[in-house]
């Protein structure tokens, strides 16, 4: 598969970036088809030195079928030879990495228990309205007769959050017995 990526070049701590068009299975800065350009991410972003880029050689290649890396893509998009990529969302990009490895260990653990307290919760909540709800309607205008299947919906709902209720609380216990003995 043929791609538009950098491959670096300069000193160290001083890069120089070339666009090459190369296919994927080749290195970083090795073997290359064509290069199309020079990015040079030392240099303020509003000089014009910054970004070289031979248009007509990039669009030929995209033409072609390659893909341009994100990096690439965004510098085609800023000098409006393709369409700038949306913006990705990485939130562990801000966390350093020793940090993730933490919180990856301690997230599926955390949200299984989550999950159990908000279902338990939810159904309480959800009784509470449905008695709330059903309370005001015979005060308003509803007929007698409606009045005795509320009551029945509500014994209904009752003993069917009622179970649920219980196997959350035992998924919270033994969610949380492996936690202690880890400790």
């Amino acid at each position: 598969m043929l791609k538009l990526r950098l491959s670096r070049g300069g000193t160290k701590k001083r890069p120089v970036y070339k666009v090459v068009v190369a296919d994927s299975r080749f290195a970083r800065d090795g073997r290359f088809i064509e290069k199309v350009g020079f990015f040079n991410p030392l240099l303020p972003k509003d000089k014009k030195e910054r970004i070289g880029l031979e248009a007509e050689r990039v669009k030929y290649w995209l033409g072609q079928g390659a893909q341009p890396t994100t990096r690439v893509a965004r510098i085609l998009g800023e000098n409006e030879l393709m369409p700038m990529p949306a913006n990705g969302n990485n939130p562990q990009k801000a966390i350093a990495k020793k940090d993730r490895k933490k919180e990856d260990d301690e997230a599926p653990k955390a949200e299984v228990a989550k999950a159990e307290v908000a279902k338990a919760e939810v159904p309480k909540a959800e009784v509470a309205k449905a008695e709330v709800a059903k309370a005001e309607v015979p005060k308003a205008e509803a007929p007698k007769a409606e009045a005795p299947k509320a009551e029945v919906a509500k014994a209904e709902v009752a003993k069917a959050e009622a179970p649920k209720a219980e196997v959350a609380k035992a998924e919270v216990a033994k969610a949380e017995a492996p936690k202690k003995e880890t400790k």
